[in-house]
C-alpha cells in the first residue's frame, strides 16, 4: 500500500512538471529525456525525484574560420578606389594611375601613378612613376543636397622616379666629391592644393560614384635646396603647377 501511495506522488509530480514546462509525453524519449518548449533538453529521474535542465552546447568557433574572414577583409583593402589623371607638377607631362582613399572620413589617400616626358623636353621618350600620399582636412558642402563639395586645403608628399640608364641613385664615379648631392633618378615632393568634387546622384551613377577636378602648388628637395640660398631665383623657377582628375567608383 505505501509502495503503491509512492508511485501515485511520482507520477502525479511528473504530471505536473510536464504540464508547468511545456512538456508533452510524446516528446519524452526512453531514456527519460525530454525537450521543452524552447528547446532545452530535460533530464528525468523519476527514482530519485530530481529533474536536471542541461542546455544544447554551443558550437565552437574555428581558428579557420577567423583566419578565412581576416584574409577577405585583407583582399577588400586591397581593392583601388578610384583612378587619377594628372598634368604636369613634375612628375611627367600626364600621368595615369589608381589610388586607394581610407580613414574615418576618406580624408587619406594613396596613389601609384605611371607617366611620360615627351621626346621634346629631355631628348627622349621617359617613363616617370609616382607614389603620392593626400591628406584632406575637410570638405565644405556647396549645395544643400550635398552633390557639390570644395576642399579647400589638400596637402602631401610624393615620390617619382625617372626610369632610365642615364639616371642614378648612387652618384658615379666620374663625379667628384661634393660635387652633386642629389641623386638624379628619383625626386622627392611636398604640394598643397584644393579640389572641387561633384557626387553623382545614386539613380544616375552607372560606374563612376564622384568626379573632383583637383589643383596643386608642389616643389621637390632640389628646389628647395637651391631656392633658400640664392635670393635671384623667383617663384616660378622653384614652383611647378599641377591639375588633374579624380574617378572614384568605390
Amino acid at each position: 500500500m505505501r509502495q503503491w501511495n509512492i508511485s501515485k506522488m511520482l507520477a502525479s509530480g511528473f504530471l505536473f512538471l510536464t504540464l508547468t514546462m511545456g512538456v508533452h509525453a510524446e516528446d519524452i524519449s526512453p531514456n527519460g529525456m525530454a525537450t521543452t518548449a524552447d528547446g532545452d533538453s530535460l533530464n528525468i529521474c523519476l527514482q530519485d525525484s530530481t529533474i536536471k535542465k542541461t542546455e544544447k552546447p554551443k558550437k565552437p568557433k574555428k581558428r579557420y574560420d577567423d583566419r578565412i574572414e581576416s584574409y577577405r577583409n585583407l583582399f577588400l583593402r586591397l581593392i583601388p578606389t578610384h583612378s587619377k589623371l594628372q598634368f604636369y607638377g613634375d612628375m611627367g607631362l600626364a600621368n595615369l594611375g589608381i589610388g586607394w582613399d581610407y580613414g574615418k572620413h576618406s580624408q587619406w589617400e594613396t596613389d601609384v601613378l605611371f607617366g611620360f616626358i615627351p621626346k621634346n623636353y629631355s631628348g627622349s621618350v621617359k617613363v616617370t612613376m609616382t607614389l603620392k600620399q593626400t591628406f584632406n582636412p575637410w570638405s565644405i558642402n556647396l549645395d544643400k543636397k550635398g552633390y557639390f563639395t570644395f576642399e579647400p586645403l589638400q596637402t602631401g608628399l610624393y615620390a617619382n622616379f625617372v626610369f632610365g640608364n642615364e639616371f642614378w641613385v648612387n652618384k658615379p664615379s666620374r663625379y667628384p666629391k661634393g660635387y652633386y648631392g642629389f641623386m638624379s633618378k628619383m625626386r622627392f615632393h611636398v604640394f598643397l592644393g584644393e579640389s572641387f568634387t561633384y557626387d553623382i546622384p545614386d539613380h544616375k551613377r552607372s560606374f563612376i560614384k564622384s568626379i573632383s577636378a583637383l589643383g596643386e602648388i608642389s616643389t621637390c628637395d632640389l628646389y628647395l635646396s637651391s631656392a633658400i640660398p640664392n635670393k635671384y631665383l623667383g617663384l616660378e623657377d622653384w614652383l611647378r603647377l599641377s591639375f588633374g582628375l579624380k574617378f572614384r567608383f568605390l
